[in-house]
């Protein structure tokens, strides 16, 4: 990847590589780079634990850092995305993940398209799974077709994803990814 700044991963990316038990390859791709969730992400998976218990994987990742939302700015700046995206249980993940990203300059990782056409409309770096998947290629850390294996595992398990594997570098290409 060339020069981006932190990597904010929420619930949807974490918890779907946990269902296809890939963490530990997502961890490898990510090595080198300062990857981010916050504890709101973790505590929506934890809430899942019970119905998924592959979940539990995602909970103590090692290079993972996990931001609280504890201090004043930090929290002024979750209230500011929870009423850009909503209120809703639901929408706190992604709040939390945009409040991290806006704080350290960094990069939103959601596969959430209603949110990501808000944080994009309010001058937030926000990319989703293929994204991510399309930059390792460009990096050289997996194959296309590789990426497309995990698009593949990431769709069975239920995550709604732009394109399916087989359509990975054509859509990744035409989208000026790769």
């Amino acid at each position: 990847m060339t020069r981006i700044g932190p990597l904010v991963l929420d619930t949807m990316c974490l918890s779907h590589f946990a269902l296809i038990e890939r963490l530990d390859v997502l961890g490898e791709f990510l090595s080198g780079k300062e990857c981010w969730t916050t504890a709101i992400v973790k505590g929506e998976m934890a809430n899942g634990v019970q119905d998924r218990p592959l979940l539990r994987n995602a909970l103590d990742l090692p290079w993972l850092h996990v931001a609280a939302l504890d201090d004043l700015n930090e929290i002024q700046l979750f209230a500011k995305w929870s009423r850009l995206i909503g209120t809703t249980e639901r929408d706190h993940g992604e709040a939390s993940v945009f409040a991290v990203s806006e704080l350290l300059g960094g990069i939103a990782l959601t596969d959430d398209q209603k949110a990501t056409k808000v944080a994009r409309a309010n001058g937030l770096d926000v990319h989703g799974t293929v994204w991510l998947l399309a930059q390792l290629c460009r990096e050289g850390k997996i194959a296309e077709s590789g990426a497309g294996n995990l698009i593949d595992m990431l769709r069975d398990s239920g995550m709604r994803l732009p394109c399916t594997g087989a359509q990975f570098t054509s859509f990744a290409t035409q989208h000026g990814l790769l």
